[in-house]
């Protein structure tokens, strides 16, 4: 059975490099499932600098959007799989569904997080989510967005509820939640 790490903070935080960092600690191999679209030129140059940064250091990069579940399952027996991140995955589940005519509820994000921790409990290693904490602010104006904080947060409770150890960055800082990260 895997090992459940989440780490979460507000955007900019450093909560990506801490997690990375924090894989990069543990016995590999690592798998980065990237869940991030590339929807602009600055995008997709972001991206591109980070998958150069990963692949020195001999990490395998699943890039996928919406199959999350599928792709944990796909990392094979990864030493540590980081998923960065659960807020672009929520976003991609949204826009999906807006094509299809139809809105993602709040159920329906709790089934498919359910099957994302199942996935994440049947790897080998370690599984480590990155997730925006979009709660702390002003409550949005309008129903698409306070669906989408609803969504997040949703989604956020239930991996931290399933995790071993739970993480929150501050300007950098790592302030442990729940459990021990190292053990």
């Amino acid at each position: 059975m895997s090992t459940i790490i989440l780490v979460t903070g507000g955007s900019r935080s450093g909560k990506s490099a801490y997690a990375q960092q924090f894989a990069e600690s543990r016995p590999g191999p690592w798998t980065f499932i990237a869940t991030c679209p590339a929807i602009d030129e600055e995008m997709a140059k972001k991206i591109e600098a980070h998958q150069r940064e990963r692949d020195a250091r001999a990490w395998t990069t699943i890039e996928e959007e919406v199959d999350l579940a599928g792709a944990i399952g796909n990392a094979g027996d990864a030493g540590v799989v980081l998923v960065d991140c659960l807020t672009l995955w929520i976003n991609n589940l949204m826009y999906r569904a807006a094509l299809a005519g139809r809105e993602v509820s709040e159920e329906e994000v709790a089934g498919l997080t359910e099957a994302v921790v199942r996935a994440a409990r049947s790897a080998s290693g370690t599984v480590i989510f990155v997730t925006n904490e979009v709660g702390l602010g002003i409550v949005p104006p309008d129903a698409s967005t306070r669906l989408y904080r609803n969504l997040v947060g949703r989604c956020g409770q239930a991996i931290a509820a399933a995790s071993d150890a739970a993480v929150m960055v501050v300007c950098g800082l790592p302030i442990i939640l729940k459990g021990d990260p190292s053990t």
